[in-house]
């Protein structure tokens, strides 16, 4: 039960990004927010891990660590694409209801784990929410790039999520977060030199990119990997379309915006999904 709670926090906290992203001027490339929160959230672990010597780089499994590098860099370079191209709400919905999705039939086709009864039903309840939240706006025009590019961050934030879960086998949960987010702010560092990154002198703008690092990417990945090590990776991207549901809560609650009718239905539906496989884990414990 509590490894499904710690992934439903992480998923929680990485549903106040886009609020907090509001407080940042448009000047602020998404791409540079996102190399910012990488860079944040993976050097502020990295240190203290080195400091306590938690990290034995010689002996550091690289090679599932610079896949897990480049899934999520992807991740963020191809949802904040879509996010431009076809909008918060869809990129959103599309790219994280697909995720568990993709997670499913990875790991059924190649890891040959078969699919239980509980993620089933919660992944069902979890992509008719994303269908009613997807049907939240009529006049949203849908474009075709931007639904791929999501449907992409999806595949590689569930590869991101099996690859973590192989790295937590071999160390800690805090050591592995360090070294996949360091390695992703490396990658991710040239966007500070192609786009304007003037914004970042203003204090304010500063504070925001610290939560976006610390809370949203350390804290909420830490939880996230914690839970991961006792739960599939599957259920734990199901879990993960809390997001959504908060980034939809926190847009009528603190930045004003409207939801309709079925954006409601499609919440309670997201709801119901996360409900469904936690009750599910509880009842296999007792």
């Amino acid at each position: 039960m509590i490894p499904y709670i710690l992934v439903l926090l992480g998923a929680i906290l990485w549903g106040t990004t886009g609020t907090a992203q509001t407080f940042l001027p448009e000047s602020a490339h998404p791409f540079v927010i996102s190399a910012s929160r990488s860079t944040v959230g993976g050097f502020s672990l990295l240190i203290f891990m080195v400091l306590l010597n938690k990290i034995k780089f010689k002996t550091w499994p690289w090679k599932e660590t610079i896949y897990a590098a480049i899934c999520i860099s992807l991740f963020q370079l191809l949802f904040f694409s879509s996010v431009r191209l076809t909008g918060v709400a869809i990129a959103s919905v599309v790219a994280i209801g697909s995720a568990p999705v993709f997670s499913g039939i990875i790991e059924w086709v190649f890891l040959k784990l078969q699919p239980t009864k509980v993620w089933g039903i919660s992944t069902s309840f979890a992509i008719t929410g994303c269908l009613f939240l997807f049907m939240n706006k009529g006049e949203i025009t849908i474009n075709p790039v931007g639904v791929l590019y999501s449907l992409i961050a999806g595949l590689g934030f569930a590869i991101y999520t099996i690859a973590s879960k192989s790295l937590l086998k071999k160390e800690e949960t805090i050591p592995v977060i360090a070294m996949t987010f360091s390695t992703s702010a490396v990658m991710l560092m040239p966007f500070f030199f192609l786009y304007d990154v003037s914004w970042l002198q203003e204090t304010s703008n500063v504070g925001v990119v610290l939560y976006l690092g610390l809370a949203t990417t350390s804290v909420a990945y830490v939880l996230y990997g914690r839970g991961l090590i006792k739960i599939p990776a599957s259920s734990a991207l199901t879990l993960s379309l809390a997001e959504p549901t908060t980034a939809a809560l926190l847009g009528v609650f603190i930045v004003g915006e409207a939801l309709s009718v079925t954006s409601w239905i499609g919440i309670l539906f997201l709801l119901g999904g996360i409900v469904v496989l936690t009750l599910g884990a509880r009842s296999k414990s007792l």
